[in-house]
């Protein structure tokens, strides 16, 4: 848990930013996005420390989820960096020391032949359930909300990741 600071960061910065951009520049935006961003490096220091209980960073135990989500629990290393955001390089890096734990195998991709498929294995399946299983009992880091401000910050959430093309809408909520 860090220490807290003595002051609001985003309450500050937003004071700032008014004091240096005027009312013109309306600082809500700005707080609102570096709200989103303080919270998620909070989220993810606390999700780093519940995953390295079984030797994992939250990144890795992403992959771990997505291979274990995925139809055959393997992926090529393309597909793991797309479906995580991260450049094909990381999702490399990621698999290369999820495979030096015993968490994945690295298979020759058959369908491209310069390409590698990354397996979850049991050892991976077990951890990624360990980890699971914390995570749910910390809430995921939100337990301060009530179920109706998850749901609301998840729908608002949304909206922000629709505008930015993060996917297509369909029918689905």
């Amino acid at each position: 848990m860090p220490v807290p600071l003595p002051f609001d960061p985003i309450a500050r910065a937003a004071e700032k930013w008014r004091e240096r951009w005027g009312e013109g520049a309306p600082a809500a935006p700005m707080a609102a996005a570096t709200s989103i961003m303080r919270v998620q490096q909070l989220l993810l220091a606390r999700f780093d420390a519940i995953a390295a209980e079984e030797g994992l960073t939250f990144a890795r135990y992403e992959a771990l989820v997505l291979l274990a989500f995925s139809r055959e629990q393997r992926l090529s290393m393309s597909r793991i960096g797309e479906r995580l955001m991260v450049h094909p390089t990381s999702a490399t890096n990621i698999i290369q020391r999820l495979a030096a734990s015993g968490f994945v195998e690295r298979l020759p991709n058959p369908a491209d032949g310069r390409g590698t498929l990354a397996r979850i294995t049991p050892r991976g399946v077990a951890a990624m359930e360990a980890v699971t299983a914390a995570l749910h009992e910390s809430d995921f880091g939100l337990g301060d909300l009530t179920d109706a401000q998850t749901s609301a910050l998840t729908a608002v959430l949304r909206t922000v990741r629709l505008g930015a093309g993060d996917f297509e809408q369909t029918g689905e909520p």
